[in-house]
């Protein structure tokens, strides 16, 4: 048996029998509507491989029926059955999507055919489709690593959002969350998605650089201007475009922007001629605007047309159920990257990320991974291979002042006391973050706490 299902649509009782029968002997599971409304229910109700649709239905025409497929998003092919070869029928039929048409009387071996030939076509789509969704779930959502209920929170937040096409969002969220993979997820499941996608991180650029970067400038504008130059709002024309960084705009910028927004017009540097665009706008900040309103350095009548659909991404320490999800996903990641073969973190590690403050959020994540597969062989990446940067806490260093040396001075024994104390009231008596300043194993560390008698902070 093959296993593919072909719906026929065709008011024609007797035309549906003989295809039917013709079309069972080779296997095919067959479905029959003899109208086009009946054909989209089966449509909804069983996913069919391909559709033979006939061209003069009771309800409408059969290319009626293949906008409605259009519209659905349903994947599959579709042979028209038209009553004069090459019509004009015929044309439109292929324009709007159809695979193939025959003509009337039907030759089953032709039909048969132009099966094969539609099906084989669409075993392929349908293999890349299948490989897409694959690369998807390896990837998480749209490159969004996240299992937690915060993060799934946040994937059908994003969903809701980018069917709104027009709707201007803001994403607020800490340093490192991914508010730019946000931006892109909304924009790739957008109906905008075939458009530009153009992003400006404005705390890199000085003000006169965000005006032409924005809006562009014509020829003789300034010294340099030797050429008209188009802004990104022009060339984001139809699509999106990403304003990162928000709180670091001055004044200035922010009342054009402002215009941008609700006339959908601007003018070039140096230009008199108003510009429309079409454009989606996405902003994102890791800085309370609220305050910077407060503080008159942001426009509150800018902040709430940009505030009409908005997302929080949380930090990593509201995420513990996936930091360990997202370690996995870069170590994988950089094994490919660097030809290694590390095969996880070890337990003392686990607990260590666990427990981490992680100020750079899912971007100090990756960095430390990175740095410790690119720089270490070893099968299992230890609390020793890990490099935390300059972050205060991470990085802390114990720096315990030695007595001078006399008849009054501490024994050895008393010394190493302290320093135990001393580390363990530093990191908040984590014996792990303790062991680390000390630089010895936990096991050692919780050896000497039994010596010391030391006993574990509740």
């Amino acid at each position: 048996m093959r296993g593919e299902t072909i719906l026929i649509v065709d008011d024609e009782k007797l035309i549906r029998w003989s295809l039917k029968h013709e079309l069972s002997n080779e296997g095919f599971s067959i479905l029959e509507a003899e109208n086009i409304a009946r054909g989209i229910e089966l449509l909804k109700e069983h996913d069919p491989d391909l559709m033979i649709l006939d061209q003069k239905l009771p309800d409408g025409v059969g290319v009626d029926m293949l906008g409605e497929i259009k519209k659905g998003k349903w994947v599959l092919p579709v042979i028209m059955v038209t009553a004069y070869d090459k019509s004009d029928v015929a044309v439109q039929a292929m324009k709007l999507g159809a695979f193939d048409y025959v003509t009337k009387p039907v030759n089953i071996e032709e039909l048969k055919i132009v099966i094969e030939k539609a099906l084989e076509s669409t075993r392929l789509k349908r293999q890349v489709a299948h490989y897409v969704k694959e690369r998807e779930r390896q990837n998480g959502f749209c490159g969004m690593i996240g299992t937690s209920p915060v993060m799934k929170r946040v994937f059908e937040h994003i969903t809701r959002i980018a069917q709104s096409s027009g709707t201007t969002v803001l994403i607020t969220g800490d340093s490192g969350t991914g508010k730019e993979l946000a931006a892109r997820a909304i924009h790739f499941m957008s109906d905008r998605k075939d458009k530009p996608l153009m992003s400006v991180n404005f705390s890199a650029l000085t003000e006169s650089l965000i005006e032409s970067e924005l809006f562009g400038y014509e020829k003789g504008a300034f010294t340099d201007a030797r050429a008209q130059k188009k802004g990104l709002f022009e060339l984001a024309n139809g699509g999106t475009i990403f304003l990162d960084e928000m709180g670091d705009l001055s004044t200035k910028i922010q009342v054009k922007l402002l215009r941008v927004i609700e006339q959908k017009t601007f003018q070039r540097v140096g230009g008199t001629t108003d510009i429309t665009v079409d454009v989606r706008i996405i902003a994102a900040t890791n800085q309370p605007l609220e305050k910077l309103m407060e503080q008159n350095l942001f426009r509150a009548d800018l902040y709430y047309r940009l505030n009409v659909a908005s997302i929080c991404l949380p930090p990593l320490t509201e995420r513990e159920d996936d930091v360990w999800t997202l370690a996995e996903f870069f170590i994988q990641e950089f094994n490919q990257k660097f030809h290694k073969k590390c095969k996880g973190i070890t337990p003392e590690t686990k607990q260590l990320f666990l427990t981490h403050p992680w100020r750079g959020n899912v971007r100090e994540l990756k960095n430390v991974l990175e740095r410790a597969i690119l720089l270490n062989d070893c099968e299992y990446i230890g609390i020793e291979q890990l490099e935390f940067g300059h972050s205060p806490q991470s990085s802390a260093q114990l720096s315990v002042s030695l007595p001078p040396l006399g008849e009054e001075s501490p024994s050895l024994f008393e010394m190493e006391k302290q320093a135990l104390l001393h580390a363990l009231e530093k990191t908040n008596h984590n014996q792990t973050h303790a062991a680390r300043l000390l630089k010895i194993s936990r096991d050692t560390l919780r050896y000497r706490m039994k010596k010391h008698g030391i006993y574990a902070h509740e």
